[in-house]
Parts: C-alpha cells; sequence; structure tokens
C-alpha cells in the first residue's frame, strides 16, 4: 500500500465533507426554480400538492438516515421555504387520528415498520438527529389511523456501543 502524502487527509476530507452537504436544501435561494431545486438536491423521493396551487418536494433520507427535507414551492413552481421534518417538534404535532398518508406526507417513510401482535398495531419508527440516540414510534391501527406516539432507544446505538464505536 503507497503511503499518503503529507496534507493529503486533510484535502481528502474537505472534499468529502463538501461533496456530502451538495444536496442539501441550505443551498437553496429564494425563488429559485423548481428545476434548480432538482438540479441541486436531485428528484424528490415524494411530491404533494399545497393549498394555493404549491407543492412540498420531499427529500427522504432513509431508510437509515436520519433526516426527511420538506422543501415547498409556490404555485409559480419557485422556492419558498424548506424545512426538517424529523424533529421533536414536528413530532408532537402527531397525533390519533392521522392517515398514514398523512403521516407519510408530514414526516415521509419510516427507518422501520413492524409489528406489536398483542395491541394489534403496525409500528413506523423515524430515526432523527438528538443526543439521547432515541427513535420517534407511531403506533397505528389495522384501519391505517395513528393510535399513540412514543420514544425509544436506536437499536442502532446500542449496536455501535456494543461494537465500541460510541454513540
Amino acid at each position: 500500500m503507497a503511503a499518503m502524502k503529507p496534507g493529503f487527509a486533510p484535502l481528502l476530507l474537505t472534499v468529502l465533507l463538501t461533496a456530502g452537504c451538495a444536496g442539501v436544501p441550505q443551498s437553496l435561494q429564494a425563488g429559485d426554480d423548481a428545476a434548480a431545486v432538482v438540479a441541486r438536491l436531485g428528484p424528490p423521493t415524494a411530491e404533494f400538492p399545497l393549498p394555493g396551487g404549491g407543492r412540498r418536494l420531499q427529500y427522504a433520507s432513509g431508510p437509515f438516515g436520519k433526516h426527511t427535507w420538506l422543501v415547498d414551492l409556490d404555485a409559480a413552481g419557485r422556492f419558498l421555504r424548506w424545512e426538517e421534518a424529523l424533529t421533536e417538534a414536528n413530532f408532537a404535532r402527531i397525533e390519533a387520528g392521522l392517515t398514514t398518508a398523512q403521516l407519510r406526507e408530514r414526516l415521509g417513510p419510516p427507518a422501520r415498520v413492524w409489528a406489536v401482535h398483542y395491541r394489534d398495531q403496525t409500528v413506523w419508527t423515524y430515526r432523527f438527529e438528538n443526543f439521547q440516540c432515541l427513535v420517534f414510534h407511531v403506533g397505528i391501527t389495522p384501519q391505517g389511523v395513528v393510535e399513540d406516539t412514543s420514544y425509544g432507544p436506536d437499536p442502532a446505538c446500542d449496536r455501535d456501543r456494543h461494537l465500541g464505536l460510541g454513540g
């Protein structure tokens, strides 16, 4: 294996970090058109109509990612604003009675879907950035309606700790 030249590692790290941030909504400018948004972020993972003729582009980084960006365009297709969907403030707005379609529109696709047989629920689990290493769970009835929500430990963090990788 060849030795790495001095100064190469910091340069490589800078290039990798810059490339990793190229497709984030912070790079969007007020008034950018839809083509510019897609050129910067790529094709959305989902799209939803907004009142007044606008549309919301959803960029989910799942299934193991911790970000879902919502990018709003006005009726003329111009960039208005963006927000991170996977936040505790948005989780607090998830209430019993929402449908799975409404849940998917608000938070994007879950990182994991699993069954709780004794409750007759399907649980959608969302990973998100936080210091407590938690995930957000949404309990869904067989009729496809949100019944309850909770937080729990992120199993990926537990695995990382057992492997000595931090967490």
